[in-house]
């Protein structure tokens, strides 16, 4: 046998005598050989795999955190012994009616006295990198300030200049502003229906035991730095999706309207059109923006508008948490809206759980 391959040698232990290794160990000490998924596992089957570390690439997974994210492979339980897992599986229709009961009870949205906005030019999906400012006036014509009197307002914008917006640049937090975070999750979660309708759906499908564990969850997966350029701590899932990042040349990430409208208001941003304006007549709506953040340019930013802090954190929350890295299928109001969501696979927190690289609303 090679000393480099897999042939003949699936499922034996490590033997320093090769150069490579052909057991589910080997994905978790990175030393597999190059064929050893090609010989000795199958794509949608446990056989061979049990045990193995996470890869995004598989169409579903083998490990003890697969029942937690309701990705197994159909026989993880006859072949890995792993039964069902702690945690219960969160179906499509209740992605929808969780959804819908989140847009019901968001008393902090704007409503059409404290928001008007003025979306002018729409452009087709072919356009939207002409870097063109095709809108004369700003996104924004009016925001009722009383609404940055509101707790989950006012400890949100309090985050926004805790970063540096260039990927390479490395942040790192006072304590100051890590109780920020804390205010922020605090606010969202433990005193508002949104944040409270959320955690008790994911504590009775298992997810959260406790209130205390969703919050220090949330403060990882969304405030936990990771690096995404030069090996620098220089982002977190709360800086590309919130307040967003530039990234070489371009705007990276960047999906909230709140920050949008601060900038706007500081002239640090140029809006310029947009091409998708969601079905909704009220608040929250959903744009796809094309702008310009004090020179640098975005060619496609979708984001929520007109929704508050706590309801865009816990949509996005819901849905990394039951589909992390796929499109998620909500519906608000009775309209349809998919969240797609990224992990980050270069770096873990806790037992192996990912932060979040991106979430937004998909703009057709």
């Amino acid at each position: 046998d090679s000393l480099d391959s897999c042939a003949g040698r699936c499922g034996y232990g490590t033997d320093s005598a090769y150069s490579c290794q052909c057991n589910p160990s080997c994905q978790r000490f990175g030393d597999c050989c190059h064929d050893y998924h090609s010989i000795c596992t199958t794509v949608t089957s446990c056989k061979g795999r049990c045990g193995e570390t996470y890869n995004a690439q598989n169409s579903c997974h083998c490990n003890s955190k697969c029942p937690q994210y309701n990705n197994c492979c159909s026989d993880y339980s006859s072949l890995c012994g792993g039964g069902s897992g702690s945690t219960l599986p969160i179906s499509d229709s209740e992605l929808l009616s969780v959804s819908e009961l989140l847009f019901s009870v968001d008393e902090n949205k704007a409503s059409p006295s404290q928001l008007t906005i003025s979306p002018q030019t729409l452009i087709p999906n072919s356009e939207t990198a002409t870097q063109q400012d095709l809108s004369p006036r700003p996104l924004f014509s009016y925001v009722d300030k009383a609404l940055f009197s509101r707790p989950t307002f006012s400890s949100f914008a309090a985050l926004l200049d805790n970063y540096h917006r260039k990927t390479g640049v490395s942040e790192a937090f006072s304590p100051v502003q890590l109780q920020e975070q804390v205010t922020f999750l605090q606010a969202a979660i433990s005193h508002t229906a949104v944040g409270q309708k959320l955690y008790n759906f994911l504590n009775s499908k298992k997810w959260y035991s406790s209130e205390a564990e969703f919050l220090q969850d949330l403060q990882m997966m969304w405030f936990g730095l990771y690096s995404r350029s030069s090996g620098q701590l220089d982002s977190s899932g709360f800086e590309h999706v919130f307040a967003g990042e530039i990234k070489g040349s371009k705007v990276s990430g960047f999906h909230n309207w709140i920050q949008f409208y601060l900038l706007e208001k500081q002239g640090l941003m140029n809006y310029y059109s947009h091409n998708f304006d969601g079905p909704w007549t009220g608040y929250p709506d959903v744009l796809g923006m094309q702008f310009n953040w004090d020179g640098f340019f975005k060619q496609v930013g979708s984001a929520l508008i007109g929704s508050s802090p706590e309801f865009d954190l816990a949509l996005y929350s819901l849905c990394y948490i039951a589909r992390p890295g796929k499109q998620c299928r909500l519906s608000l109001g009775g309209k349809q809206l998919a969240i797609q969501t990224y992990t980050w696979d270069k770096s873990t927190y806790g037992d192996g759980k990912k932060y979040i690289a991106s979430a937004y609303p998909v703009s057709p």
